[in-house]
């Protein structure tokens, strides 16, 4: 029997969460919920983002959601628990994947850098979490606010967003960083391109493969080989929501999922 989970986040950032789900369990019902009247959260201040955030699972409640991901680091730095203690439903958190990144490079003495929105790096729960694993002092936090933009608005040109990274990037030697973590859940629409730009020896992760293996775990989901992301976004089962309920809002989330699926992001 399949479940109905929803993923929530400020704009289609949460989409790169979702399809890394929809790879793993393809016949699962989903929700997908933007806050579309209030993206960017980046920017905005922490209380502002917590009202936003409430009404917003609220209203994905009364669709029925079985579970709910929030899949934006800084909703869940924000609301997480105080979710949890609210709704008798599974509600899965996102963390920028600080932990796993330092491991990999326990053994060759690289820097780990970490992209994330300015919001997310003031957090208290980021900061606690870079001091839990990073007992060597291996971790850089950088903010890439114009990413959140660019993606809500569809905006993948390659060459804009490659002289974009070389321009962030020019005052870094990047050559002693061995990871670079993607912590906010728009920024994995770009890895590609970011891979372009970097030196080859530098690796890419984000915390989605983490949270869909969580949700594996407390939903009991089967277990399924991976399936190849060839087929379009209408094989399978998403119901999209926007906080401004406007049909463009709808179109716009089906084209960037179908962005991911085309590009195998």
């Amino acid at each position: 029997m399949t479940k109905k989970i929803a993923f929530f986040d400020s704009g289609i950032g949460g989409l790169t969460v979702l399809h890394t789900a929809l790879q793993q369990f393809p016949e699962e019902s989903y929700i997908y919920y933007a806050d579309t009247l209030h993206v960017p959260y980046g920017t905005k201040s922490a209380d502002e983002v917590r009202r936003y955030i409430f009404a917003c699972v609220d209203a994905i409640v009364r669709e029925g959601a079985e579970a709910i991901v929030i899949a934006c680091n800084t909703a869940t730095s924000l609301a997480v628990n105080d979710l949890r203690s609210i709704y008798n439903i599974p509600i899965i958190g996102m963390e920028p994947a600080v932990k796993p990144a330092v491991e990999m490079n326990r053994d060759n003495g690289k820097r780990v850098l970490v992209f994330a929105t300015a919001l997310t790096l003031s957090q208290t729960k980021y900061n606690e979490l870079v001091s839990r694993v990073d007992d060597e002092h291996r971790v850089d936090s950088f903010a890439l606010p114009e990413l959140v933009e660019w993606c809500e608005q569809l905006e993948f040109d390659p060459v804009k967003i490659k002289a974009y990274f070389r321009s962030k990037l020019a005052d870094l030697d990047l050559e002693q960083y061995g990871t670079v973590v993607m912590g906010c859940t728009h920024y994995p629409f770009y890895t590609s391109i970011l891979r372009q730009v970097m030196p080859e020896h530098i690796q890419i992760v984000d915390g989605s493969t983490g949270t869909i293996n969580h949700l594996k775990q407390r939903l009991g989901l089967g277990i399924r080989q991976p399936v190849e992301s060839t087929g379009p976004e209408r094989e399978w089962d998403v119901s999209f929501f926007s906080s401004a309920e406007r049909m463009e809002d709808q179109d716009k989330m089906r084209i960037a999922l179908q962005y991911l699926n085309e590009n195998k992001l």
